[in-house]
């Protein structure tokens, strides 16, 4: 994964500017809420008490926020996707600012590998305070295999 800040330095607060260049995946399955992506990165862990089936879900509408929350997108969008499709998988160049920071010692296990140490909750850097639910956003592993790539924009 690529930075230009050290994984230490990042604070609540910060904006980055993140991306991660599209790589290819397989829908698996479709619902009337999610269509379910093939995960071209991570490796499931073995070793796990989670058993990870290797896919990821994304938001079958634009409004969901499934989707307007989650950083990775398909190309093209999980609601024009079917059940063996092939797609693109990636992060368009976004901005987000840092609601609350992760760090695990040991590795969290999240059921793939590599086990993350860091990980940012992050939301859109325009996304009022005052909207912020527990579950709003979606999260950046720095120790991912996707290669993510993060720069600090501004600090607060």
């Amino acid at each position: 994964m690529g930075t230009d800040a050290p994984h230490h330095e990042f604070q609540v607060g910060d904006v980055l500017r993140v991306s991660c260049p599209p790589a290819e995946g397989r829908v698996v399955e479709v619902s009337r809420f999610h269509a379910s992506v093939e995960w071209p990165w991570a490796e499931i862990d073995q070793q796990s008490q989670f058993k990870w089936n290797g896919q990821r879900a994304f938001g079958m509408s634009p409004d969901s926020s499934d989707w307007t929350m989650s950083l990775f997108k398909t190309d093209p969008e999980p609601w024009n996707l079917r059940v063996g499709d092939s797609c693109l998988v990636g992060i368009p160049e976004t901005l987000v600012r840092i609601i609350d920071i992760g760090r695990y010692d040991p590795p969290q296990d999240v059921g793939w590998l590599p086990r993350p140490h860091t990980m940012l909750v992050v939301v859109p850097a325009d996304y009022p305070d005052e909207a912020l639910s527990e579950d709003d956003g979606d999260t950046i592993d720095l120790e991912s295999a996707a290669p993510v790539t993060i720069e600090l924009v501004s600090r607060s």
